[in-house]
């Protein structure tokens, strides 16, 4: 399984109880219109798929959840700390006022001078400023999302057009 083939959903905060039952962090909006069969636990690399017997949402950010074969402490110990998936066919399609930058991920940067860069692996947050990672000739390169350099986005093609600061490009090829 391909870690591409998935977004982040959460992760297991700590166990609840002595049955297995779990608290979740959730950081994606719209998880509870999800119906839940199956997710994806994070382990060693991998990604191994649970049953879901059950989840209840508390509020905007928390839930608690319970795998089918997970039924003691020991077993949800186990996975504290771990990042939950689900497949991207189950991410609901966002309208275009809802597109935010984070969005960006899987699409392809463009640069004015240098061309084709590569597909966007991963948006990284920092106060006040979002920084976009792309795979270019073998390299990770990285550079922020703003005004400056964000020349064009096409949401349908998904190909992100920027202008890249002189010199940029050479400092992570050196």
């Amino acid at each position: 399984m391909d870690k591409a083939d998935f977004f982040r959903i959460g992760s297991v905060l700590k166990t609840k109880g002595l049955k297995g039952e779990m608290n979740m962090y959730v950081d994606f909006e719209g998880l509870d219109k999800i119906k839940l069969d199956t997710v994806f636990i994070e382990i060693a690399g991998k990604l191994v798929p649970y049953f879901v017997s059950s989840i209840k949402y508390l509020q905007k950010n928390a839930a608690y959840l319970v795998l089918e074969d997970v039924d003691t402490i020991e077993k949800a110990s186990a996975l504290i700390r771990k990042d939950i998936f689900l497949p991207n066919k189950l991410k609901p399609k966002k309208k275009k006022q809802e597109f935010t930058l984070l969005d960006l991920v899987g699409f392809t940067a463009i640069d004015e001078n240098e061309g084709e860069l590569g597909v966007i692996t991963d948006i990284h947050q920092y106060p006040k400023q979002l920084i976009a990672a792309v795979t270019y000739k073998n390299c990770e390169v990285l550079f922020p999302l703003n005004e400056e350099i964000i020349k064009g986005i096409d949401v349908v093609s998904e190909i992100l057009t920027v202008d890249l600061p002189e010199g940029l490009l050479e400092i992570y090829l050196d």
